[in-house]
């Protein structure tokens, strides 16, 4: 039976996480409880998690970057009322996520749950493609936020020197140069990285309003009129709902990552109690802000034409210019948003290479001795590695095609819904069956492991409230997956292809022809390190 210790253990702040032997001993116990031996340190407390977690998901930063999406298809309220739907159906699956953290907090997430949920005959291999899955979403979301930090550092020096002629491999080694930054950061090891999740969850709030203030104070302003009914169908689709859906990716793609700090359990304190707790935060904190960012940006919009076809390549950059009428004032709101850029790369290499790691240890991928060791400084320091030469080899696209590289952006939105999907799929049926049982009732020392008891963490949505909002969860994800694969415009040119399909499918293929010729015989789950 779990002890009423672990039951009752408090949320202890970021120095007496890792400082306190009885917490330590605490959450060693119930990471072997999952079968796994504890080998990363954990330096992470509640602040620190927070602080990770939200800057990831960066709302209102991934506004400024995609709220031009939403309002070409949708216009000015399909923006508004997609972002509503985007954060309501986030909610939904932040909350299982949730639950599931609860359960068995492990660097795995989403692989370990499909395990521990499917029946028997089919756990290996749908567990296997649920890892393969999340492997795509992370390791593109990765690629996609560094692109994104090179070009718009780029874009800020195309309004500050006119005589600038870019081009494109310019913002790949612009992107090269932010990789190297978070590798930097990553490797130091130690305390380092929590206390600079800390200060960015500061720069991250204050930076917020360190745009608004300036933007909504000396810009124009839109009637409300415009804002909250004005509808756009600038896509040319069949009809405006059909174009609605296909404008919403862009604030839900602002609302991605939220299983960041899934991936860094092992690395912190009460981390069954502490992940649900920074999960629904950051979606609360993140959702606020967000929202209070875009009905700014719509209300201070100013010429939308010039704001789509600016040479900076982000309409917010001419909007910032348009609101100020200066340059420098531009770039001051323009060089916040540049650093939280740089920062959401950091954590985003962190957590990218946990994920990896975590699903290398159990063998799910080629060359899984190698990426699954642990350096002296208690770091998968190889899988630190791989993702950032994946990143850095996906950076070269850009030199080809711009417009490649985005869709590696749509993929990020499909790989990492569809590994949300499989998993809140299982949960449902278990739910419905009441396969699981109470939290402290199992008696047995292995749970939440295949085969094992399947017992509910301290955070659990009761009875047919958690049914509900799984049922809903499950269909917005549906929704989001399928409109992922949508290109902005009716009948488009090649330019406008969107082939992220064509990315996820190969990416699947390749891993099921792996499975076939190899890991069918190495990949078993995850694996029982510990037998208690």
């Amino acid at each position: 039976m779990v002890s009423d210790d672990l039951k009752n253990a408090p949320i202890y702040n970021d120095h007496e996480a890792s400082d306190c032997p009885s917490v330590r001993d605490r959450d060693n116990l119930q990471l072997q409880r999952l079968g796994k031996n504890p080998v990363l340190k954990r330096t992470f407390g509640i602040l620190s998690i927070l602080g990770f977690s939200c800057t990831i998901i960066g709302t209102w930063e991934g506004i400024l970057d995609t709220f031009i999406i939403a309002l070409t298809n949708g216009g000015s309220a399909g923006a508004i009322y997609a972002f509503i739907f985007a954060w309501v159906g986030t909610i939904s699956c932040f909350l299982l996520l949730s639950e599931l953290s609860s359960m068995a907090p492990t660097s795995g997430g989403q692989y370990h749950w499909c395990a521990m949920l499917s029946p028997r005959s089919t756990m290996k291999f749908t567990s296997y493609i649920t890892g393969w899955l999340a492997v795509i979403g992370w390791q593109a979301a990765f690629a996609s936020t560094a692109y994104l930090s090179g070009t718009q550092i780029q874009g800020a020096a195309i309004l500050a020197h006119k005589y600038y002629k870019p081009e494109a491999w310019h913002g790949t080694l612009i992107m090269w140069a932010s990789l190297l930054l978070a590798l930097a950061v990553n490797l130091v090891g130690g305390r380092f990285l929590p206390r600079v999740e800390n200060l960015i969850l500061v720069v991250h709030i204050l930076g917020f309003f360190g745009i608004l203030i300036p933007l909504t104070t000396l810009s124009d302003h839109k009637t409300k009129e415009e804002v909250f009914t004005e509808f756009l169908n600038g896509g040319n689709f069949a009809s405006q709902g059909l174009s609605w859906f296909v404008g919403m990716t862009g604030c839900v793609f602002a609302f991605s990552g939220g299983d960041a700090a899934v991936h860094m359990a092992e690395e912190v304190s009460n981390a069954s109690r502490v992940i649900p707790r920074a999960i629904m935060l950051s979606v609360a904190i993140n959702g606020s802000l967000g929202f209070g960012m875009l009905i700014a940006m719509l209300f201070c919009l100013g010429n939308i034409d010039d704001a789509l076809n600016t040479p900076t390549g982000y309409p917010y950059i001419e909007i910032f210019y348009q609101a100020t009428n200066s340059i420098p004032g531009a770039l001051a709101m323009v060089s916040i948003n540049l650093i939280m850029a740089v920062c959401i790369v950091v954590g985003m290499l962190t957590a990218t290479s946990r994920q990896f790691w975590s699903f290398a240890r159990d063998r799910g991928v080629p060359g899984w001795r190698l990426w699954s060791r642990v350096s002296s400084k208690h770091l998968p320091a190889y899988s630190v590695y791989l993702t950032m030469t994946v990143a850095w080899l996906l950076g070269l696209i850009n030199i080809g095609s711009a417009v490649a590289l985005n869709d590696i952006t749509s993929m990020a939105v499909s790989g990492l819904y569809a590994s949300y999907l499989i998993v809140a799929v299982l949960l449902l049926y278990r739910r419905c069956r009441g396969n699981i049982t109470e939290y402290g009732e199992s008696e047995v020392t292995l749970i939440n492991v295949p085969g094992a008891p399947l017992v509910w963490g301290p955070f659990r949505m009761p009875g047919l409230l958690g049914i509900l909002v799984n049922i809903y969860a499950c269909i917005y994800m549906v929704i989001i997956i399928f409109f992922s694969f949508w290109p902005p415009l009716m009948n488009p040119s090649l330019e406008n292809v969107n082939f992220s399909v064509v990315g996820t499918v190969g990416v699947v293929i390749f891993a099921i022809a792996y499975y076939v010729l190899r890991a069918r015989n190495v990949y078993q789950g995850p694996i029982m390190e510990v037998a208690l």
